[in-house]
């Protein structure tokens, strides 16, 4: 079983589909207005955005959180909690074995929570 669709609430799709194309690099992968739908690709999952929808708490795996939190912080996104390791992975189990798992948080332009993750080798101390 996979999952093949999250949905995420947006008041404002244009809003949210600016905010999206700019964390996702990408244009949307489908968008019906009416009813109010507006789809992104992250990776194998559509990421569907709608009025109706509740809201989520994803997380979206990018390069390097640290950079895409200053990238963001530079366009204004509020950062809800600054990028730092959650987890050092000795087996992979839960993520690439060796390596540190970092992780920050940021409203999206709707006012939902998103976490975002990358995985890096851990540094020396």
């Amino acid at each position: 079983m996979d999952v093949i669709q999250i949905a995420q609430h947006a008041d404002d799709l244009p809003r949210a589909r600016a905010f999206y194309e700019r964390l996702f690099n990408t244009e949307p992968a489908g968008v019906f207005d009416p009813p109010g739908l507006l789809f992104f690709r992250a990776g194998e999952v559509r990421l569907l955005l709608e009025q109706g929808a509740t809201s989520a708490l994803i997380y979206l795996k990018v390069d390097d959180v640290r950079e895409t939190i200053e990238s963001l912080r530079s366009d204004g996104v509020e950062i809800v909690a600054e990028p730092h390791v959650i987890f050092s992975h000795a087996d992979d189990s839960l993520g690439p074995a060796g390596m540190d798992e970092w992780m920050a948080f940021v409203k999206d332009s709707e006012g939902n929570t998103v976490g975002l993750v990358s995985h890096h080798k851990p540094e020396p101390a």
